[in-house]
């Protein structure tokens, strides 16, 4: 059910008419096409109205950006949807020289003086802890070297171990030990042993 139907109904059953109907108010949007053939609509194209591309089916908020205009006027959008302003392409001339000398110089990367004898300070720092680290190598190295003199030294004093010889001849002789030659032998010792001797 449409909704001008339903307040029909809705007037019909309480008994209330309206002496005039509802009429539609059809606002009228004004249209402006962007440098690249994008269609933007608006009430209104100045500060703080809002502003829509038109495409076949629907209307989408225009987002955040600069977007240049055919008549070469710049619409900015600094909120989804809401024109900011709208510069004049002489404005951006005169502004623009600022811009770029700023964008140089950041791309030209100077720097300040202070921040430059800051920079040098802490590569003279660093220098120094590396030669300090040199110095402290070369000092170790100088006393291993000396240690190890001293261990030569001392090892080189004092005489060397006889030496071991092997001999040959001389033979040890085993010691065999028979625990079972004395003992009784049972019924299974005989019975074993004349399975061991049959043949």
């Amino acid at each position: 059910m449409k909704p001008t139907e339903m307040l029909k109904e809705i007037k019909s059953l309480l008994g209330i008419e309206l002496s005039a109907e509802v009429e539609e108010t059809k606002v009228e949007f004004a249209q402006m096409t962007l440098e690249n053939g994008t269609v933007l609509e608006a009430e209104e194209f100045a500060a703080g109205q809002e502003v829509f591309i038109v495409t076949e089916e629907d209307k989408i908020a225009l987002p955040v950006g600069e977007y240049e205009m055919e008549d070469g006027m710049t619409l900015v959008v600094e909120e989804e949807g809401i024109i900011s302003e709208i510069k004049s392409a002489e404005a951006e001339e005169e502004e623009a020289p600022e811009v770029e000398v700023e964008a140089a110089e950041e791309e030209m990367g100077y720097v300040k003086k202070e921040e430059f004898a800051a920079a040098i300070d802490e590569i003279k720092a660093m220098i120094d802890e590396v030669k300090a680290g040199m110095k402290e190598k070369e000092e170790m190295a100088a006393a291993q070297a000396e240690v190890e003199a001293q261990v030569k030294e001392e090892l080189s004093a004092t005489p060397a171990a006889a030496p071991l010889k092997h001999n040959p001849e001389s033979k040890t002789q085993k010691e065999v030990y028979n625990f079972s030659n004395k003992r009784q032998g049972s019924t299974r010792d005989r019975v074993l042993a004349k399975l061991a001797n049959f043949k």
